[in-house]
């Protein structure tokens, strides 16, 4: 005899999925807004890393871990808080190359010094958020694949 409550536990798993394939790309769209709009208000990486990896977390509690690492697979994982790093520390070494001080970025631009803030500070803030988002999933996978004692 089967579960009398099994259909409505079903039915409501049905919501959560179609509701979340609905809502998590504008979760992940108002990321991106946070991140390109922080320079000129609220937000920038590190805001942005977190809403986005929140999208990814929805994504894997509602559909399961392995649908996640479908999506977003481990190693990339792995390479994207590299890349983060790499990118807001490279930009700090750019600027000591080109005769400035670490993350001076007014050095990026020599003619419109402006224009090397916006640059840096766009490059800066979006290591931080590929770096945030990153660590995020990285520490969600880690304690969603440990197996429960």
């Amino acid at each position: 005899m089967s579960d009398p409550g099994s259909h409505m536990r079903m039915h409501e798993k049905l919501v959560l999925r179609i509701v979340a394939k609905r809502f998590i790309p504008f979760v992940l769209l108002f990321a991106l807004y946070v991140q390109f709009h922080g320079d000129f208000g609220p937000g920038g990486g590190f805001q942005a890393g977190v809403i986005f990896a929140a999208g990814l977390i929805l994504y894997g509690m509602i559909f399961g871990l392995g649908a996640l690492h479908r999506v977003v697979p481990p190693r990339a994982l792995e390479v994207a808080v590299a890349i983060g790093v790499l990118l807001y520390a490279g930009v700090g070494v750019a600027t000591m190359m080109l005769g400035g001080n670490y993350l001076d970025y007014g050095v990026l631009d020599s003619h419109a010094p402006a224009h090397g803030q916006h640059l840096g500070i766009l490059l800066v803030e979006g290591g931080v958020g590929i770096t945030v988002a990153a660590v995020m999933l990285t520490i969600y996978s880690s304690f969603g694949g440990r197996e429960r004692e």
